[in-house]
């Protein structure tokens, strides 16, 4: 699958409506009891970029956007402007926010990960579209510098040590990060006047696995 690592226009997608949804099947038992059992390790996101459009200028935008994507055919980034930090919205990210994994003084290579936590229960999600310059690693309590101890893929969210942690060694990252989404349709309808009235056209877009 395509894949092009340029994201949607963050002015855009301000605004825009969505978040992680998640597949549940319930089977209801004769006794009234039920059993709950899901297809899926992770949630996947759905957005609808149409709500967010406030401009004739918007929508030439979305257009040209949306034709060199060649509709579903091309994934692309988006912001999701409700979660994309490693930590709070209101913070900025810092080297310690989550931890990505722990030393064994062979291993190189750690996928950023998120970790969403409540109580005793969490969720670790797979990080694969950081954004290019805000990636802040530290090992062990100290931060480190990229390009002398790290690179990191942007593409692939995957950092690679310059020499592999030690054995016990915590290794930790803050950043920003995009989602990898798709429109889900091939076909954009929108009148002029209606959307000068107030009624905007519908722009699904769903998270894409990589």
């Amino acid at each position: 699958m395509a894949f092009h690592e340029v994201r949607f226009p963050a002015n855009l997608s301000f605004g825009s409506v969505g978040g992680p949804e998640r597949r549940t099947e319930v089977v209801q038992l004769s006794n009234g009891f039920e059993e709950r059992n899901t297809p899926w390790s992770q949630s996947r996101r759905r957005y609808d970029a149409g709500v967010s459009l406030r401009s004739l200028d918007d929508i030439g935008a979305l257009i040209a956007f949306f034709e060199a994507r060649q509709g579903q055919l091309n994934g692309f980034r988006w912001k999701d402007w409700a979660d994309y930090k490693s930590c709070p919205a209101s913070v900025t990210p810092a080297y310690e926010d989550q931890l990505i994994g722990i030393g064994d003084g062979v291993r190189a290579d750690y996928q950023l990960v998120k970790t969403y936590a409540s109580g005793a229960e969490a969720q670790s999600r797979n990080i694969q579209k950081p954004v290019a310059g805000t990636l802040r690693i530290g090992l062990q309590g100290d931060e480190l510098q990229e390009g002398v101890h790290f690179t990191v893929d942007v593409t692939t969210g995957i950092v690679t040590f310059a020499s592999p942690p030690a054995v016990d060694e915590r290794v930790t990252a803050g950043y920003e990060f995009d989602v990898p989404v798709r429109f889900d349709t091939d076909r954009i309808q929108v009148s002029v006047a209606s959307f000068q009235a107030g009624d905007v056209p519908q722009v699904p877009v769903v998270e894409v696995r990589l």
